[in-house]
């Protein structure tokens, strides 16, 4: 699906040492303040994929998410891939599947009143969205959670840890989150997540045997929930390495009913220059 299409939509709804080291200071003031992120005063829809490399009609999904035009101002969402393992067993081992993304897909499909899940599904804003590849449609789903005032406020910031022995398979990140949520949420919780881009996967068996599957915008990191009593939240995530830029998103999301409250996201490759080489 061209991304023009998307944006089409979305347009018609809306000297020496001590030079040295004042260098080195400014640099670091400068990376800590491009590591830092606050939600917004809308409400930013979370887009989530579950996907499957074992899935033959996953690939035209994982595409439609490539090329959601993520850099355009008027985009107002952050996507997120979530692989899951139960097609693992037609004979392809998904390498980015999780057992917390099977969880919460059948959690999310609970909310929505659907005692199954299947693949690929997408839900927006943790409601079941079967029309994800019609532009007008997403659209104006998205307008529609953008235009509602977030029932929560997120401030987050991150720092790559120094890395150690085995630092070639990933990196630690360091987060620190302050958050709050509306007392109408009745179960608030905070998640995090890192994702990651441009992989490229050589299917060796299963349904897309012999394909080269490429996945964007893949969670490799997942943490919480985090509850707001415990305040900042303080944690740290192994991210696998490269390839392609890494971004920290925290969503603030009700248990009780599934609704996401709101969400951000932080890119990371101002954080560590050293990260996306």
């Amino acid at each position: 699906m061209p991304a023009s299409m998307i944006r089409s939509g979305l347009a018609a709804l809306l000297a020496g040492a001590c030079a040295s080291s004042a260098w080195a200071t400014s640099a670091t003031a400068q990376a800590s303040a491009a590591c830092h992120a606050v939600s917004p005063a809308y409400t930013v829809a979370v887009i989530e994929l579950y996907t499957s490399q074992g899935c033959s009609s996953c690939p035209p999904a994982d595409r439609w998410l490539s090329k959601l035009p993520v850099g355009d101002a008027g985009f107002r969402a952050i996507p997120l891939a979530l692989h899951i393992g139960y097609w693992d067993y037609i004979g392809w081992k998904d390498p980015f599947a999780r057992k917390e993304f099977n969880e919460r897909q059948a959690v999310l499909a609970a909310h929505n009143g659907r005692s199954g899940v299947y693949t690929p599904e997408v839900f927006l804003a943790a409601s079941e969205f079967r029309d994800w590849d019609r532009p007008d449609s997403l659209a104006a789903a998205m307008a529609a959670t953008n235009a509602r005032a977030p029932r929560a406020n997120i401030d987050l910031q991150a720092q790559w840890l120094t890395p150690g022995p085995g630092a070639e398979s990933g990196r630690r990140l360091s987060v620190a989150a302050r958050w709050s949520a509306d007392a109408s949420a009745r179960e608030p919780q905070l998640l995090l997540a890192v994702k990651r881009s441009g992989y490229m996967t050589q299917v060796q068996a299963g349904e897309n045997s012999g394909s080269m599957l490429h996945d964007d915008h893949v969670v490799r990191a997942w943490a919480g929930p985090y509850k707001p009593a415990a305040q900042p939240v303080a944690a740290e995530l192994t991210v696998p390495a490269a390839p392609g830029s890494a971004s920290l998103v925290a969503i603030a999301q009700d248990a009780a009913s599934g609704a996401v409250l709101q969400a951000v996201e932080l890119p990371l490759q101002a954080c560590d220059a050293t990260l996306t080489k």
